[in-house]
């Protein structure tokens, strides 16, 4: 923020933590026939928070996703570990963002399954009155995964497993 241009409070975090042994997150560890999943619904917060500034005409009974994805991943290294090649918290530049940017870094395509891409009615309803692309909006408590193909079943078991959970699909193919 510019100098004099502040008009309210400005909060910033940061997570301190360690490295976790137990696998490497790489985008160079992606390989052809690795599935993409995700743990739910995307567009939430994004929409809910542009809702809540109060400037547009729209209602959606909507809540922020705003919540840890550790136990996603605690789940997944629980059950698959060694298979599990990428992972990132699709917030800023929603899903669409996450996945361009590691097709850029590891030099391959990744396809997506839009009809298997989980996206709540109120959500695509008001992007679609807004001129707005799901998959470029903000998600605060959804995790994007790449793991080997072999994985996919017990990953996706294993998200659906976590309390919050239930809507995570296999959304893509690398």
């Amino acid at each position: 923020v510019e100098h004099g241009m502040c008009d309210g409070m400005y909060v910033t975090t940061f997570g301190v933590g360690t490295v976790d042994e137990r696998l490497t997150l790489d985008p160079h560890s992606v390989r052809p026939g690795d599935k993409v999943l995700l743990s739910g619904p995307i567009g939430d917060h994004g929409i809910t928070i542009l809702l809540a500034r109060g400037e547009l005409d729209l209602e959606a009974d909507l809540r922020s996703d705003t919540r840890s994805v550790w136990p996603f991943v605690e789940r997944l290294l629980a059950t698959c570990p060694a298979g599990v090649r990428w992972m990132r918290d699709p917030t800023r530049g929603g899903v669409a963002t996450a996945l361009n940017e590691l097709a850029r870094d590891c030099g391959l395509g990744i396809v997506l399954r839009e009809e298997n891409i989980p996206l709540r009615r109120e959500v695509r309803g008001a992007c679609e009155v807004l001129g707005l692309d799901p998959l470029h909006i903000a998600n605060e408590g959804q995790i994007l995964v790449v793991v080997a193909a072999e994985d996919a079943d017990r990953a996706l078991a294993a998200f659906r497993a976590v309390p919050g959970g239930d809507g995570a699909a296999l959304i893509g193919d690398v």
